[in-house]
């Protein structure tokens, strides 16, 4: 007996479908089976959606300390760059 093959989908398409199903122009069965993906699967999708879609819009935030933090590392690697250069400039031999 050998183990099932959990199919791995990207947010991108997951997202497409539950946007798909949210607009609800065909039936949510439907749906699923144009995109080749079990109806509980778009269920279960939809419900995350549905309960994390202020965290989905909220993202931001993290983005906004990434930023932040490849300021500071930018920073600090300039001012290591400097502190190179006056090393070079007092021992020339180096």
């Amino acid at each position: 007996m050998g183990k099932k093959k959990t199919k791995v989908y990207s947010a991108q398409f997951k997202f497409t479908v539950v946007l798909e199903a949210l607009k609800a122009k065909r039936a949510e069965a439907e749906i699923a089976r144009g995109y080749r993906v079990h109806p509980v699967t778009l269920s279960r999708w939809k419900k995350q959606f549905m309960d994390q879609g202020a965290e989905v819009f909220g993202g931001s935030e993290e983005v906004k300390t990434y930023e932040e933090r490849i300021s500071q590392l930018e920073r600090m690697l300039g001012q290591k760059e400097v502190e190179l250069a006056l090393l070079r400039n007092f021992f020339p031999g180096t």
